[in-house]
């Protein structure tokens, strides 16, 4: 019986009432969800490629064919309206303070592209000096360093790298490091225009301490920060008045359950801010970036359409977005732990320093000697025994673990999955196999 104060101070004993049991999805429904994957593979590389469900690709077809159907209506009555709604709930989500800070675009590199771009500009119309730098991590993104070579370097800025240790063993290390970048970037009297950071770097996949590392640009007079997050949104917290960058760009089909592709650019408001730019200039040229971003031409809009369809798949998991994050971490990590103790490694950083990704080493045995070794790996996993996983080549000492796989856990993820990978690297330990054994 539960009771209440009465209001002369007594007890007053009511019957409790039955609270009805939560509908959250059943394991059943989420494999429903995913049954268009691979059943013969074991995905452990989400973080790639990222996954959507099948009640948000039904949504998805539902607008592509309302296009196809009538474009005209579409493009008048439908599309400004659908991205606008789009655009809301990620401001909403990332705690954005206006919906125009929020633009949708392809995938971070297109984010990364309209970033670079205004730098390029800068240089070129002399608002930057020859040699003013951009800072960036060692473990970037492939892509965004081409970026950074292709708008940056070729417009004469100078480039500081940021070198990082891995495996890394706590925050103080990248802190260390990034200081003394900053250091050398200032250390010629130019001035360090921008400075690129990851939140969740790719390969080694590292949660980057942002905030200090915002911080320091601040203190510094680092002069803007752009944030590339490709693995961020639906794997971290991501929070844009907690990390204060004045850029931050994050996929929307990693860990966000939407079809490939969409990302977010959020643009803090500000003067400069204004002088974003698409890179494919249409009819909405000069009304700002995310109305430029709404149209760049006749094409398929229909992945930026279906986040609501997404906000409705993920409220079916208790704790919604951020519960399947903290899920996510925490048996990724536990699947981490149990693979390395059998292996008789490590983890490539602890897991406070992990998301919904953990780096495992290999056992050295298998004698991963190069990125060409890795990459021989990973097929022979996919080819030969159904798993698909990323190895990183790290270097090392021979009999020292060299080399290490990136895993990662999404929702549709099962025991089995792990499991499965474990018995083909035991397999391959077993009989003896090492990467020299494999042609190029």
């Amino acid at each position: 019986m539960a009771s209440t104060e009465h209001q002369n101070g007594d007890a007053v004993s009511h019957p409790k009432k039955k609270l009805k049991p939560c509908n959250f999805i059943t394991e059943a429904e989420i494999q429903s969800e995913f049954s268009h994957h691979d059943t013969a593979v074991a995905r452990l590389n989400n973080g790639a490629f990222g996954c959507c469900p099948a009640s948000v690709i039904a949504v998805q077809r539902d607008w592509q064919l309302k296009n196809l159907r009538q474009p005209d209506h579409f493009y008048f009555n439908d599309l400004k309206s659908g991205l606008l709604h789009s655009r809301t709930i990620i401001k909403d989500l990332v705690n954005a303070h206006h919906v125009d800070e929020i633009s949708l675009v392809d995938n971070a590199s297109t984010a990364t592209a309209i970033v670079l771009q205004q730098a390029a500009w800068a240089f070129n119309e002399g608002t930057f000096q020859k040699g003013d730098v951009v800072l960036m991590l060692h473990y970037a993104y492939g892509a965004v360093k081409k970026a950074i070579e292709a708008y940056v370097a070729r417009a004469g800025g100078s480039v500081v790298e940021v070198p990082l240790p891995f495996p890394v063993t706590s925050n103080d290390e990248i802190v260390r490091e990034f200081r003394k970048a900053v250091e050398k970037g200032k250390s010629r009297g130019n001035r360090i225009r921008l400075a690129v950071i990851d939140h969740v770097t790719s390969m080694p996949s590292v949660v980057i301490p942002l905030k200090e590392l915002v911080t320091i640009c601040r203190e510094e007079g680092v002069e803007q920060v752009f944030v590339d997050a490709a693995h961020a949104i639906g794997c971290t917290r991501v929070d844009m008045q907690e990390i204060g960058a004045d850029f931050y760009t994050s996929n929307l089909h990693k860990w966000f359950f939407c079809p490939p592709s969409v990302a977010f650019l959020y643009a803090r408001a500000s003067p400069k801010s204004r002088d974003l730019h698409h890179p494919v200039v249409s009819h909405e040229y000069g009304n700002g970036l995310a109305v430029e971003s709404s149209w760049t031409g006749n094409r398929d809009y229909s992945a930026q359409l279906v986040v609501p369809a997404v906000m409705e798949f993920v409220k079916m998991f208790e704790g919604g977005i951020e519960g399947i994050r903290k899920k996510n971490h925490e048996v990724v990590v536990e699947m981490g732990e149990m693979l390395v103790e059998a292996w008789g490694t490590h983890l490539g950083s602890p897991p406070h320093m992990s998301a919904s990704m953990v780096m495992v080493g290999l056992p050295p045995c298998l004698g991963i000697f190069s990125d060409s070794d890795a990459l021989k790996l990973r097929t022979r996993l996919r080819d030969k025994f159904g798993v698909e996983v990323p190895i990183y080549f790290a270097g090392g000492e021979d009999g020292s673990v060299t080399a290490y796989a990136r895993i990662s856990r999404q929702v549709y993820n099962k025991l089995e999955d792990y499991i499965k990978f474990k018995n083909a690297i035991d397999e391959l330990v077993r009989d003896g196999f090492t990467c020299a054994l494999l042609s190029d």
